[in-house]
């Protein structure tokens, strides 16, 4: 795809713009707190990360850094800013009615963010083994996650939203198409739904679409797991619909995951 190079241009040249004294005391300060520091040697000591190249993205509630293996593989190393009390706020709706959270206690912040990053986790083992395209996880600790890095030489591979004006219409329709049937297995086989699922969090690798940022995918069972299904299906009808006619696909899609939902509820 004629974006790829386009992408990685405008990625070295940010790279090469940043002011990377700035960005290392900002790290320190905010995110290795001597509590996480002993996560990373944990990690280290378990043979998991050998070595923290730099920042590749950074957000409001979570940093993500490239990282080398002991074996040289690149990983990403995925840290969540445990002391923002807006992003305790964001993620209660994720966590009330969730089974694997009814013991952890609401002012132990702390421990919550470990379950968080745990059940990020285990939501990429889960919807990988149902055959969803999403980052291989490879270990956590507290409020680190490891997991494969999406990307080539500390670039990481673009979002979606970032390179959709250098698409051509072939190019699009093919990621829809493959987005349908990712959205299927996640639902259907994988028993999830994202939750969050947009422009935002696809990115683009090796000319195929992976979905990211699963943390806040809950069960089907979960009490608000169809206003989550809808505001997915919003979120993908407002984006692609803007440049595809997809109306139909999207009525078709609903049809689909709700009929796994209901032969599912049938079935407990």
């Amino acid at each position: 795809m004629k974006w790829r190079n386009r992408w990685l241009k405008r990625e070295r040249e940010e790279l090469l713009n940043r002011r990377k004294d700035r960005d290392l005391t900002k790290t320190v300060e905010e995110v290795f707190d001597y509590i996480t520091l002993g996560h990373l040697y944990r990690l280290e000591t378990r043979g998991v990360l050998w070595e923290i190249k730099g920042v590749v993205s950074s957000g409001k509630e979570a940093r993500i850094y490239w990282a080398k293996s002991r074996k040289g593989e690149d990983l990403a190393v995925k840290i969540y800013l445990s002391f923002t009390a807006e992003f305790r706020k964001s993620i209660r709706k994720y966590i009330e009615g969730d089974p694997r959270f009814e013991n952890v206690s609401k002012n132990d912040f702390r421990k919550l963010i470990y379950e968080w990053t745990r059940k990020e986790f285990r939501n990429l083992k889960r919807l990988r083994e149902a055959g969803v395209r999403v980052p291989n996880p490879i270990a956590f600790q507290g409020n680190i996650l490891v997991m494969e890095f999406l990307g080539e030489k500390g670039y990481r591979a673009p979002l979606l939203v970032e390179v959709v004006d250098d698409l051509d219409f072939d190019d699009l329709l093919s990621i829809w198409n493959d987005i349908k049937a990712q959205l299927k297995k996640m639902i259907c086989d994988a028993g999830l739904i994202h939750s969050d699922l947009s422009e935002y969090n696809i990115m683009l690798w090796k000319d195929r679409p992976w979905i990211i940022d699963v943390a806040q995918a809950v069960h089907i069972n979960h009490p608000s797991s169809r206003d989550f299904l809808e505001r997915d299906l919003r979120n993908l009808n407002y984006f692609f619909g803007k440049r595809l006619d997809i109306h139909k696909d999207i009525e078709l899609l609903r049809g689909d995951v709700l009929e796994c939902l209901r032969k599912k509820d049938h079935n407990l």
